[in-house]
């Protein structure tokens, strides 16, 4: 899409009382942004039933240097703009209700992408939480379905990092800007994860984390998906926000059963009685999605046989002190390297499944 109407959506979404199903009618309407700024306020009215004073409000818009420094500082940054009528844009998010009309994104959207899975879950994830998320991220992704997901503490980080260390394909949807990764300790996790997928936000790049973001942020994780895991919740987890609203948007949910006793799974519990498929084994979902997916793969790769990597000096030193969990501090007095080696190297092992962090600790898995 050329710049010029690029400029003209996101003048759109300056403009009060202005939503995305609002904005996306106009321009259906007119067949273009750039047209809507070019008409009376009366005929816009007439055309789209708005009330007056918001199409007056579109034709004395006047803050296009927020618009300029806005695209400038994208350019600059690296961060496409996709508007809702981009080829890349997400096919399946299109056809919910309200979808963004602009999304900003690094890293790159393949065709694959619009058959990915949601699989999300508890910020306080237990280590039976972790175990299972591990095992279906994994399994998923080596089959070629992309894993999406928030960037969130605690379940949706497991879920990226499994999807990585199957060499698979990964998206994580913000509830900030792209340049205001939160939480801030997932900073080198969104910058793997642009190599091997993408970063997605509808909100402007420098917007900071707000609670009333995350909700909004959920639709599009659903949105963009053929369905949900939710692999370990509680009742008030944001995560049954998500599969609610992937039931609205007509898409498949599937929750992960656990201990009747355990608050952490009363959430998983809840959905299955409701109606969510049960999952025991990575079959249980392909058995649903495979009709949806043309480039799936007819087999996977089991977690258990997980990659081998050569490791330099500095991490094998890291990875032979974790045959007990340590916690950062520990490994810092025990090998005297830097902090953000140190991170980088855990990363890279973890991600390629040599080892779990677990409660702020971390131990060899092999």
């Amino acid at each position: 899409m050329n710049k010029d109407e690029i400029r003209h959506i996101l003048a759109l979404l300056e403009i009060k009382d202005l939503g995305s199903v609002s904005i996306r009618k106009i321009i259906q309407t007119f067949g273009s942004a750039h047209k809507v700024f070019y008409s009376e306020p009366e005929e816009i009215v007439s055309l789209t039933g708005i009330k007056l004073d918001t199409a007056k409000k579109i034709k004395s818009f006047s803050n296009w240097q927020k618009i300029d420094d806005l695209t400038n500082q994208c350019e600059k940054k690296q961060i496409k703009i996709l508007t809702i009528n981009d080829e890349s844009y997400p096919q399946l998010l299109k056809e919910i209700y309200d979808p963004p009309v602009v999304l900003f994104c690094k890293g790159i959207l393949l065709p694959q992408d619009n058959f990915g899975l949601a699989v999300v879950g508890s910020r306080q994830l237990s280590d039976y939480g972790k175990r299972v998320t591990e095992k279906f991220a994994f399994e998923l992704a080596s089959c070629g379905i992309t894993i999406v997901s928030g960037l969130a503490r605690g379940i949706d980080s497991v879920a990226h990092i499994s999807a990585l260390s199957a060499q698979g394909r990964t998206i994580a949807v913000l509830g900030s800007g792209i340049l205001k990764i939160y939480p801030p300790e997932n900073k080198k996790l969104s910058e793997q994860i642009i190599q091997r997928g993408a970063i997605l936000s509808e909100f402007y790049p420098e917007t900071p984390p707000k609670r009333e973001n995350f909700p909004k942020r959920n639709r599009i994780i659903s949105g963009m998906t053929i369905g949900t895991l939710v692999t370990e919740a509680t009742t008030n987890s944001g995560a049954l926000i998500t599969a609610k609203l992937a039931l609205e948007q007509g898409r498949e949910v599937f929750a992960v059963p656990g201990n009747i006793t355990s608050k952490n799974s009363e959430g998983t519990n809840f959905l299955i009685k409701n109606g969510a498929k049960l999952v025991q084994k990575i079959e249980d979902i392909l058995e649903e999605i495979k009709p949806f997916i043309p480039s799936l793969k007819e087999s996977y790769i089991s977690l258990e046989s997980t990659i081998k990597v050569d490791l330099n000096d500095e991490e094998n030193a890291i990875f032979s002190l974790l045959d007990k969990p340590l916690n950062l501090e520990e490994i810092v007095l025990k090998t005297g390297f830097g902090i953000s080696r140190i991170l980088e190297i855990l990363l890279k092992l973890e991600i390629n499944g040599l080892i779990s962090r677990f409660e702020g600790k971390y131990i060899r898995r092999i």
